[in-house]
């Protein structure tokens, strides 16, 4: 591969990395190519993007990133594909579909700013809430006592007008 293609190849991994919050270094080695095709596919649906990349390549990007992955070189070993998302936990839920078969496997991952090393962090990272779904738990966390107070507010409205009227109309 000549320089020129390499230097492309880096500067394009490099963007990805600054244009995706969130990404997946996944072991491919044990697809054939009718199981990769379907992974494509799967990703396609579930807007990632997925590129398949040489480890070396990949380091040099990683290395002229502003962010420090030095803890994910350990990772850059065999055939690696890198699963670039928006969603945090929407790849760790693709790849627990194929937990089952071992294949992909997940070599580690860069999510809501933390790093995240070994196929163990898999079921930690399918738990991870996205920025959306805690900004919904919090707003509805806010909104619950208020909603108490109104009803609150609204049925001892009702309470103290019954009472006034029956006094009212009551004889002295």
């Amino acid at each position: 591969m000549k320089k020129e293609v390499k230097d492309t190849i880096i500067t394009e991994l490099g963007e990805n990395l600054k244009n995706f919050p969130h990404f997946y270094l996944v072991d491919v080695s044990g697809l054939n190519a009718e199981a990769t095709s379907a992974l494509r596919r799967k990703c396609f649906k579930s807007e990632i993007k997925m590129v398949v990349v040489k480890n070396t390549l990949l380091h040099k990007a990683f290395e002229a990133s502003e962010i420090d992955f030095e803890p994910l070189y350990g990772s850059l070993k065999g055939s690696t594909a890198v699963m670039f998302t928006m969603t945090a936990n929407v790849p760790a839920k693709l790849l627990k579909e194929y937990s089952k078969e071992g294949i992909p496997a997940l070599k580690a991952a860069y999510a809501e700013e933390s790093l995240f090393v070994g196929a163990d962090k898999l079921e930690e990272l399918a738990a991870l809430k996205s920025k959306n779904e805690l900004i919904a738990d919090v707003v509805a966390l806010l909104q619950s006592p208020a909603k108490n107070v109104v009803s609150a507010l609204q049925s001892g409205a009702n309470t103290i007008h019954g009472v006034l009227k029956t006094l009212g109309e009551r004889p002295e």
